[in-house]
């Protein structure tokens, strides 16, 4: 098991320039990166990265599955990711209301069986205010999709639908990644995850939602009980923290972040 860092927070010359040595030098075991990112930054100069810092790549995200040009996009970027030794394929749904069970499932079987050939597996991220958001709805999609699909657990995207705890207990057997963030329920929250889930194109609420996450410790989150939940669940994979919306002093955040888990988890 590992603990790595995603460079969400980096432009892409920025992964090459500093992000990549920011996660290392915080004793991060490896990273995630965006596949948007990956190809726009060159996968040849991040493997060499990657090499040079001895991290190791644990999932490459694909961007939002909107349309069929977003399926092709991650279908083809399972090789890429596979080439460069990540562990899983990213996939993120799409927001509520805008594409069909029908066509959603589709491309998830067609990613899937890219995946297989590519040799890499794929997880799904469940996710506020998109197709897979609600716990019955991870079960519902873990159920329609391949094998070799798994679960990616957020624990900040969880909390506002159910206990994370619960989450993980109930999800044992599916999850094959783990993305640990904090989160601040601020004034009015509920109406906001509620106009999400509804799927209204709400700017104010999807504003409050982003801006709820937090570092590790700043919020309402316990991290020593969550590792606790995922001991007892025999979870043994990599956890990575995803901090989504602090783009001022990242290596700050970086370190801040995995010294918060450290005095959480040991």
């Amino acid at each position: 098991m590992g603990l790595g860092y995603t460079t969400i927070m980096y432009d892409p010359s920025e992964v090459i320039e500093t992000g990549i040595g920011d996660v290392a030098a915080c004793r991060y075991d490896g990273l995630e990166i965006g596949l948007g990112k990956l190809r726009e930054a060159g996968p040849n100069r991040i493997a060499g990265l990657l090499d040079e810092y001895d991290l190791d790549l644990y999932c490459v995200m694909a961007g939002w599955l909107l349309t069929e040009d977003d399926a092709e996009d991650a279908i083809d970027g399972a090789a890429l990711a596979a080439d460069l030794g990540a562990d899983f394929l990213g996939i993120l749904p799409p927001p509520r209301g805008q594409v069909s069970d029908d066509d959603f499932e589709t491309w998830l079987h067609d990613i899937a069986a890219a995946a297989e050939d590519a040799g890499i597996t794929v997880v799904l991220h469940h996710h506020g205010g998109a197709h897979i958001e609600q716990p019955d709805e991870i079960r519902e999609w873990l159920d329609r999709t391949p094998d070799n699909v798994e679960l990616l657990f957020d624990t900040a995207h969880y909390h506002p639908y159910g206990d994370v705890v619960e989450g993980i207990e109930r999800y044992a057997d599916d999850i094959a990644y783990v993305h640990l963030k904090d989160i601040a329920s601020p004034a009015g929250f509920e109406t906001h995850v509620e106009n999400l889930t509804a799927g209204k194109v709400d700017f104010d609420s999807i504003i409050n939602f982003i801006w709820a996450f937090r570092d590790l410790g700043e919020g309402e989150l316990d991290f020593e009980a969550i590792d606790e939940a995922l001991a007892d669940a025999g979870y043994d994979g990599h956890q990575t923290i995803e901090i989504e919306n602090r783009r001022e002093r990242p290596l700050v955040h970086a370190k801040q972040n995995i010294d918060s888990h450290r005095n959480a988890t040991e």
